[in-house]
């Protein structure tokens, strides 16, 4: 349900509800304080990467918590734009507030977003393909993200090589998508 600024509220389930909406420059710490809660699930990201990409966030709020955060960030092409794709990143639920559809309304939320800029797919890497297969997203083979895996695991201090990580590679066609001529 829409809220009055655009938001979306969802009922509580037992506790206060959450709203889902766009990450503002106030939110950075939480933020950071989020995905630093999950180093074993997330790439870390400092303040500065967060304050410089808060435009590509949202973030779930209860009562003046954040309680669950997404990104994506736009993946790159060399030359015109044949076969645009964004990648959804950062996706993080605080502990207690799981199994309550934080991370579902975050994703949710997030693919309206990305839909509007028309990519041709949305690439996850994810250690639960099961929760992105309810939002359509299908296994894929990591070569399909040589993109990615040099713009962002190769900073990855977790494994010596992208494809001995055990994360799966997964992705969403979008509907509408356009592509350059």
């Amino acid at each position: 349900m829409l809220a009055g600024d655009g938001l979306v509220a969802f009922p509580p389930m037992n506790e206060s509800p959450f709203e889902i909406r766009p990450a503002v420059f106030r939110d950075a710490a939480g933020i950071v304080r989020l995905i630093r809660a999950h180093p074993e699930e997330l790439v870390p990201r400092s303040v500065s990467d967060v304050l410089q990409n808060i435009d590509r966030f949202h973030v779930a709020v209860a009562g003046d918590e954040i309680v669950g955060v997404v990104a994506w960030s736009i993946l790159p092409e060399l030359g015109t734009a044949q076969h645009p794709s964004v990648e959804l990143k950062t996706l993080a639920v605080d502990r207690n507030w799981r199994k309550r559809g934080v991370g579902a309304a975050l994703v949710s939320r997030a693919l309206e977003h990305i839909a509007q800029l028309r990519p041709e797919h949305v690439l996850v890497l994810t250690f639960v393909p099961e929760f992105f297969r309810k939002f359509g997203f299908t296994e894929v083979p990591k070569d399909k993200f040589m993109h990615k895996l040099y713009t962002g695991c190769v900073n990855c201090t977790r494994y010596d090589n992208p494809f001995t990580c055990p994360e799966i590679a997964m992705a969403k066609p979008i509907a509408g998508a356009t592509t350059s001529a």
